[in-house]
Parts: C-alpha cells; sequence; structure tokens
C-alpha cells in the first residue's frame, strides 16, 4: 500500500457497451472507490463503450436484474469528482457527435491524450 502523500491516478479503459451490460456497472463503482481514496480518475470510453455516454441508452440499461441502473453508477462516480471521455474515432464508429453525450461526459479526446493517460496512469484497468 502506498503511504505517500502524493495522490495516485487511474485510468479506466471502457470498451463494453450496452451488449454485455454486466460489464457496464463495475467500472464505475471502481472508479468512485479509487476517487473516494484521493486518486485522480479518469474513464475513457471506446470502441462500444461510448454508447454509455449516449443521451437515454444508460437510462435503461441495468448490469443485473434487480440492481440499480447504469446511469446510477454514472452518476456516482461523477459525484466522486471521476472524469469521463470519449474517444473521437468511437464517436465517430457509432455516428454520433458531441450533442449526443449525457452532461456527465467531460469531453472528446484522441489517441494521443488516450495514451499519455494510460503511460502516466499508477494504476490502468480494462473492461
Amino acid at each position: 500500500m502506498n503511504d505517500d502523500d502524493d495522490d495516485g491516478s487511474v485510468a479506466i479503459y471502457m470498451t463494453s457497451g450496452p451488449a454485455t451490460p454486466q460489464r457496464c456497472a463495475t467500472p464505475f463503482y471502481m472508479a468512485s472507490i479509487a476517487a473516494a481514496m484521493d486518486n485522480e480518475v479518469s474513464i475513457v470510453f471506446q470502441i462500444d463503450g461510448v454508447m454509455l455516454m449516449k443521451k437515454g441508452v444508460a437510462d435503461e440499461l441495468y448490469a443485473t436484474e434487480g440492481g440499480k441502473l447504469v446511469i446510477d453508477f454514472i452518476r456516482d462516480a461523477k459525484e466522486a469528482d471521476v472524469e469521463m471521455y470519449v474517444c473521437s474515432a468511437a464517436l465517430q464508429l457509432h455516428n454520433l457527435t458531441e450533442d449526443d453525450l449525457i452532461e456527465e461526459c467531460d469531453g472528446v479526446v484522441g489517441a494521443a491524450w488516450m495514451t499519455d493517460v494510460g503511460l502516466d496512469a499508477n494504476m490502468v484497468l480494462m473492461y
């Protein structure tokens, strides 16, 4: 365990989307925990993961039957100061624009930004 005064950083790359709902809550839960532990946390949505940032999608998606909505996991992470970004190429892949994204999304990023975040992170998680 790191006892330094320096906070760590966690980069989470989310490629799973609505087609695999069982994979859509854990990244936000882990991000919230990491942020609560004073880490800087960024989630980058790539490939089908970008669909979780599309307006209306997470509002109707459950990771497990009887569980809470994925949008609630997203809002919990946002409340914990997790930053959320979408990959510009993934937006194009799904014919989306920034106007299609939920307010919890912090912006659109490219490959160089995503690479820098991963290289600088103390921990990288992929879902």
